[in-house]
C-alpha cells in the first residue's frame, strides 16, 4: 500500500468525507489495495467485487472484521450473516420461508397506511425532517409490527438498531473504537437478548400472529431454529429492515430533490417509481461497504493472502465502475437495468431485498404525488462509514396536492 492509497482509506473512515465520499472511492477503485493494519485487500471494481461476492474460497466471519475478542465478551452473538455452508445454508433456508414474495406482497396495505399517515402528520407542518419523522419511523413500524413487538417498545429497538449498525463499521479494522462505543454495543446486545428471551419464551407458550411466531414455529424435515438462532435473526431483522431502508429511502428523496428534472419526471410518471429505487441503489446505496474473510490460504485479487485474512468490497465504488455503467455519476431513474450489487450477491444476497424496494417504491411514490413543491432545507450525514444516509434531512413544501 503506498501513502496516497493509505491516505484514501483513512479519509474514507472520516466523518467529513460522508457528504460524498464517491471521489474517494474512485481512486480506490483503480486497483486492489492491500490493508496495512492487517492481512487483506481492498477491491472496488465491479468485475472484481462480482466475482469475489460470489467466490467459495471467501466466507463471513464478521467477528474478524471487527476486530471482537471470542467468546462471552463478542459484540454480538452470530447469524447467518457470518455463518458459512452448510451452517448458512439451513439457517437462510428456514428462515427465507417467512420472506416469500407472496407474504411480502401482503403488507403492501399495511406499508400503504403507515406511509399515509406519516406523511399527512408531517403535512401538516410548513417543514419536517424526512430522516427523522418518516425514513426511519416506516420500516421500524413494519418490521417491529411484523415480529409483534408492542408499539410502545420501538424506541428501544430503535436504539439498540444504532448500536448493532456500529459493528457493521469497517473503522475497527483500521482503529479500534472507543471504549465508550463498545460499552453501548455491549449493552445493546445484552439488553435485546434479555428482550426477545422473553418474547421468545411468551411465543413458545402463547403463540400470536406474527413473525417471531412463525421463526420459533418453523420446521423443516424435524430441523428447527433453536432460541439463540431466533433472537439474533431477529437482530439481524431490525438492522437489515430497518437501517438499510431507512438510508435507502432518505438517499432516493434527496437524490431526487437534487435532481428536480428527475423529481418531475416521477411526478408526471408514478410508473418510473422502481426505477427510482433501483437506480437509488446504483448510485448512493445505503450499504456502501461489505466484508468477506478467506477461508484458507488464497490468491485473492492478485495477492497471496492467509485464512482469516479480511476482503473489504467497495460495493458503492463498483456501482459507479465507468467500465460497467455509462454514465456512471449521473442519476437517471429512466436508465436502463443493470445489476448493482447494493444487496451483494451469490450465498448472501439480501433476504429482505423484496422488502426494502416495496417500502421505498410505495413511499417515493406517495411522496411524489401528495407533497407540492417539496425544497431541501438542510442535510447531515450519519457518522456510519458502511451504512450510509442522512440523519437530517429538513425539507420544506408548498401543501398537499389535493
Amino acid at each position: 500500500m503506498t501513502n496516497r492509497e493509505h491516505r484514501l482509506l483513512m479519509d474514507l473512515l472520516d466523518a467529513g468525507s460522508r457528504h460524498d465520499p464517491y471521489p474517494l472511492y474512485a481512486q480506490l477503485r483503480e486497483r486492489p489495495i492491500p490493508m496495512q493494519a492487517r492481512d487483506g485487500v481492498v477491491v472496488g471494481d465491479y468485475d472484481t467485487c462480482a466475482r469475489l461476492l460470489r467466490d467459495p474460497r471467501l466466507g463471513t466471519d464478521r467477528s474478524l472484521v471487527a476486530g471482537e475478542t471470542t467468546g462471552r465478551d463478542r459484540l454480538r452473538p452470530p447469524t447467518f450473516l457470518s455463518m458459512n455452508p452448510p451452517d448458512h445454508t439451513r439457517l437462510r433456508g428456514l428462515v427465507s420461508k417467512a420472506f416469500t414474495p407472496k407474504s411480502v406482497a401482503a403488507l403492501a396495505p399495511d406499508i400503504q397506511a403507515v406511509i399515509d399517515k406519516l406523511l399527512t402528520a408531517a403535512l401538516a407542518k410548513p417543514e419536517f425532517d424526512f430522516a427523522a419523522e418518516i425514513a426511519y419511523t416506516l420500516p421500524l413500524t413494519i418490521i417491529t409490527g411484523m415480529l409483534g413487538v408492542p408499539h410502545e417498545d420501538m424506541p428501544k429497538l430503535e436504539r439498540w438498531s444504532r448500536a448493532f449498525t456500529m459493528v457493521l463499521d469497517p473503522v475497527i479494522t483500521f482503529r479500534q473504537a472507543d471504549d465508550s462505543q463498545l460499552q453501548s454495543i455491549r449493552d445493546a446486545r445484552d439488553e435485546f437478548a434479555h428482550y426477545f428471551a422473553r418474547m421468545i419464551a411468551e411465543r413458545r407458550a402463547d403463540p400470536q400472529d406474527d413473525l417471531l411466531t412463525r421463526l420459533v414455529q418453523i420446521e423443516e424435515r424435524g430441523d428447527t431454529l433453536n432460541e439463540l438462532e431466533v433472537m439474533t435473526t431477529c437482530g439481524l431483522l431490525l438492522v437489515a429492515g430497518h437501517e438499510t431502508t431507512a438510508s435507502l429511502t432518505s438517499n432516493a428523496l434527496l437524490a431526487l430533490l437534487r435532481h428536480p428534472d428527475q423529481f418531475e419526471a416521477l411526478r408526471r410518471d408514478p410508473s418510473l417509481v422502481e426505477g427510482a429505487v433501483e437506480e437509488t441503489l446504483r448510485w448512493d446505496p445505503p450499504v456502501q461497504i461489505t466484508a468477506r474473510t478467506v477461508n484458507e490460504p488464497a490468491r485473492i485479487a492478485g495477492y497471496d493472502l492467509p485464512s482469516r485474512a479480511v476482503v473489504l468490497i467497495l460495493l458503492a465504488a463498483a456501482n459507479r465502475d465507468p467500465a460497467h455503467f455509462e454514465r456512471p455519476d449521473d442519476f437517471d431513474i429512466t436508465r436502463e437495468r443493470v445489476p448493482h450489487l447494493a444487496f451483494a450477491a451469490g450465498i448472501h444476497f439480501c433476504l429482505g431485498a423484496p422488502l426494502a424496494r416495496l417500502e421505498a417504491a410505495l413511499l417515493l411514490r406517495s411522496f411524489a404525488e401528495r407533497v407540492r413543491e417539496p425544497r431541501l432545507i438542510d442535510v447531515a450525514y450519519r457518522d456510519h462509514v458502511n451504512v450510509r444516509g442522512p440523519k437530517r434531512l429538513v425539507i420544506g413544501h408548498s401543501g398537499a396536492h389535493s
